[in-house]
């Protein structure tokens, strides 16, 4: 609505209505551009170095250092942890989680992240929180060597609730054509490696905050897994990015799969990357499972299937590698400043068995 409008206001006086009238606040939003703009510029790069403000972001291949490059691209959002958040007020790594869940899908293919768009939704614009989301998402774009060269901010009333707000990312990155690592090149007899997760990362929140519902818990109180926590802070903690360990493991030795393990937990992920002939064997012994998955099981009365097809249960990514490149491969991680643990195997999958068999599943989740 223009701000020349004469229609009567809401109130019944015959002031002009405007856009923050409507609930919109333009100021605001050119404050919020203003307050982080030394936060975009802070994840500059070669090939970016364009000031934020404009209709687009500018990124030059040719300055990276690409001669024969494939794009990739990935968007993704942080789901209900975003609710964690907003009830907690505590909005400094949901950022984080943003990038990571855009770019960690961007390196399992082979590509190095290159640059980084955020879209903020919410239903009024608070320049403090937006700038404490922000500064995750710049956090999140230095430790993957992303550039944030732009992004979108809305305000829409009357479709978020007040105090709510949502987010979306979009990473692109590159790979050179013959670096790709694409579906099919996973073969029997590879070891499976595993990096260790940081905790839940940013899946299946809408059962995580049901067992905290039902536990009688708030987000303020000490965490029953982590008592130097608060429970929001411990659900809180965010997504690791894998950028600079997989880098190192492709610099390393040969690998031939990755598996970046999000929604669908452990069961649905590392099949995208094999051949329907092949299996997946974990040795869920071979890991160790953060607490907070323990505490999960136990006091939702989660059953151990359930929990390892909607969770990470400590495990981020994996590596598929020839047995050959795992001493080489797994130094490369550790240096990386990442813990790897040796996982499993790939086997060839007979007609009765299913692409992920969970050994030993019974010891890790008691019922």
């Amino acid at each position: 609505m223009a701000t020349n409008d004469t229609t009567a206001s809401a109130s019944g006086g015959n002031r002009p209505l405007t856009y923050r009238d409507a609930g919109v606040d333009i100021d605001a939003g050119e404050a919020l551009v203003e307050t982080i703009k030394p936060l975009v510029k802070s994840t500059q790069r070669a090939g970016a170095d364009g000031e934020i403000g404009g209709f687009g972001g500018l990124f030059d291949l040719r300055a990276a250092g690409f001669s024969d490059p494939i794009l990739l691209a990935a968007t993704d959002g942080v789901g209900t942890k975003l609710m964690v958040a907003i009830e907690s007020g505590q909005h400094q790594t949901v950022g984080i989680d943003l990038v990571a869940m855009c770019v960690n899908d961007l390196v399992v293919q082979g590509g190095k992240p290159l640059f980084f768009l955020d879209y903020y939704a919410t239903s009024k614009l608070s320049v403090e929180v937006a700038r404490d989301v922000v500064a995750g998402i710049a956090e999140g774009c230095r430790q993957a060597g992303a550039a944030l060269i732009g992004g979108e901010t809305a305000e829409m009333p009357g479709l978020y609730k007040p105090g709510d707000y949502d987010l979306a990312g979009f990473a692109v990155g590159a790979a050179e054509r013959a670096d790709l690592i694409q579906p099919g090149q996973v073969k029997q007899g590879d070891v499976i490696l595993g990096l260790a997760a940081n905790g839940v990362h940013a899946n299946g929140f809408s059962l995580v905050r049901r067992v905290v519902a039902g536990s009688g818990l708030n987000y303020a109180d000490s965490a029953p897994f982590a008592a130097a926590q608060s429970l929001a802070g411990a659900l809180l903690t965010p997504t690791r990015i894998y950028v600079t360990a997989v880098t190192a493991a492709l610099n390393a030795g040969r690998v031939h799969g990755l598996a970046h393990i999000t929604g669908g937990g452990l069961i649905e992920n590392p099949p995208r990357v094999y051949a329907d002939d092949l299996t997946a064997v974990l040795d869920c012994t071979a890991w160790d499972v953060p607490p907070v998955f323990k505490w999960l099981a136990a006091s939702g009365g989660i059953a151990a299937a359930e929990m390892a097809r909607t969770f990470n249960c400590g495990i981020g990514m994996m590596m598929m590698v020839p047995e050959t490149d795992v001493a080489a491969i797994s130094a490369a991680v550790e240096a990386a400043g990442e813990r790897v643990f040796t996982i499993g195997r790939i086997t060839a999958r007979q007609s009765d068995m299913p692409a992920v068999m969970l050994e030993n599943m019974d010891v890790t989740w008691p019922q």
